[in-house]
């Protein structure tokens, strides 16, 4: 899984009066020390820090502003040193137009009342202009969120900093993304048919339009000692099923076409699917991508079957925040047990698996052309979290997530990948909730509950989230 490889790039700058300074001599300094606190810790969470420095006049709000929308920022940070007007706090974010998470950190506990002076209360009273900042951003429809606690030793405020600023990397990973979409939707799946220039301009991914032709060229160009090798791994990996060795090495084979595809296009996604026609070189092709699919999606290129851009969306979301993601989709409701049976043929998210995955031999693919070798295994045990992406009428994207808890029990031994999962809602209630939002039949699967993250990804990257619970 992905999530070490996010770096968001996060703006910060604090703020204070500067006819202040020559009042009260000491204060500037001090709180520049807060502000450098601030920023260390910022960088502590895995971002790249654009320090813009303590902002404290009108002027020098625009220069930070411009900095700022020169940088590609992710999120800003405004440090509340002590009491600013809004006028010098709305330019510097404007121009980025990013989310701002505004931190009303006072220095200390509480104040010595009878022992206080101007000075020193100035250099704890960040909460006399968050209400006012937070009334300037809403009028000018800047995205904010404001953090209140204590500058030290406040786990709860950091932890909702750390949080926000680990979303920011993922959302960056996210719009980076580039998807590979090979071959077409499968036919009919009105729910998956997506338009490409809505996906890439709401989400910031590229899509790469590949060809059946370009898979067949890196397949062919594998060597003999590269497909030894996935079938090695493959070997180590999985417990084999009723596998023929012919399609063992078929399906290595085009694993090590696949990593070529992924390196030649630079693909940190891929959503396929091919028909073929009467055992013809393409649909084999495509009867053969399952072992890889799972290997490249264990390492963090998100693979989703049958065209579905959407939930490839929904996948790499998830594998970047450490969840893994595999493609899902509902099997069946067990009224007895309250669970709902849940899996689909085709790749798995080895990196969350219960156990040792089978890979199985199957002499079809139901509802596809050709047969070949497939992944059986269940997602770990424990909590997980289930998030889809999906469109509305009017052609917005929108995450539908839900939390519940992987469990044990029988599966089914078919071939395809299958869990059980149980939420607080029954399995009636909780799939007629979950239809009540106008998901697509997919979705990835993932370990953790991993909501509160998801709601902050989405948030960065203006995606509405619907959540059933």
């Amino acid at each position: 899984m992905s999530e070490t490889a996010n770096q968001g790039r996060v703006g910060v700058f604090g703020i204070g009066l500067a006819a202040y300074w020559e009042q009260f001599p000491g204060l500037k300094p001090r709180l520049e020390g807060y502000q450098r606190f601030v920023e260390s810790q910022a960088a502590g969470f895995g971002v790249e820090v654009i320090s813009a420095g303590l902002v404290d006049t009108a002027p020098a709000a625009v220069d930070a502003g411009n900095l700022f929308a020169r940088a590609g920022l992710d999120l800003i940070l405004c440090y509340i040193g002590t009491y600013a007007t809004s006028s010098q706090v709305l330019p510097v974010v404007q121009r980025a137009n990013v989310p701002v998470l505004v931190l009303n950190l006072q220095p200390c506990a509480a104040l010595d009342y009878e022992h206080t002076g101007t000075g020193e209360w100035l250099a704890n009273c960040s909460v006399c202009c968050a209400p006012e900042i937070a009334n300037a951003f809403a009028r000018a429809g800047v995205r904010f969120r404001v953090v209140s606690g204590m500058l030290h030793e406040d786990a709860a405020a950091w932890g909702e900093i750390a949080d926000w600023c680990r979303a920011s990397g993922v959302a960056r990973a996210v719009r980076g993304s580039r998807i590979g979409f090979l071959g077409h939707t499968y036919p009919g799946m009105l729910d998956m048919y997506s338009d490409f220039t809505s996906v890439s301009a709401q989400a910031g991914i590229h899509v790469e339009v590949l060809e059946m032709c370009d898979l067949d060229e890196c397949v062919e160009q594998a060597s003999a000692g590269e497909v030894e090798e996935k079938i090695a791994g493959a070997r180590r990996i999985f417990d084999m099923e009723d596998v023929p060795a012919g399609d063992l090495a078929w399906a290595a084979q085009v694993a090590a076409g696949l990593d070529r595809l992924v390196d030649r296009f630079r693909l940190n996604g891929l959503t396929y699917y091919y028909r073929g026609l009467a055992g013809n070189r393409y649909e084999r092709l495509s009867a053969g991508l399952i072992l890889g699919n799972s290997l490249l999606t264990a390492r963090g290129v998100a693979a989703s079957g049958e065209g579905d851009l959407k939930t490839c969306v929904a996948m790499t979301m998830l594998d970047r925040l450490g969840a893994g993601g595999s493609y899902t989709e509902f099997y069946a409701m067990d009224f007895r047990q309250q669970f709902v049976l849940m899996g689909h043929d085709g790749p798995m998210h080895l990196a969350i698996a219960d156990g040792r995955p089978v890979l199985r031999g199957l002499g079809l693919y139901h509802g596809k052309r050709g047969s070949g070798v497939s992944v059986e295994c269940r997602v770990k045990t424990g909590p997980v979290t289930l998030l889809a992406v999906t469109q509305t009428a009017e052609g917005r994207l929108k995450l539908l997530a839900a939390e519940g808890e992987s469990i044990a029990g029988p599966l089914l031994k078919i071939g395809n990948t299958n869990s059980r999962v149980r939420f607080a809602l029954p399995p009636g209630e909780f799939i007629n909730r979950w239809c009540s939002h106008a998901p697509t039949h997919h979705f990835a699967l993932g370990v953790g509950h991993r909501r509160a993250a998801v709601a902050k990804v989405a948030e960065l990257m203006g995606i509405a989230l619907e959540v059933v619970e």
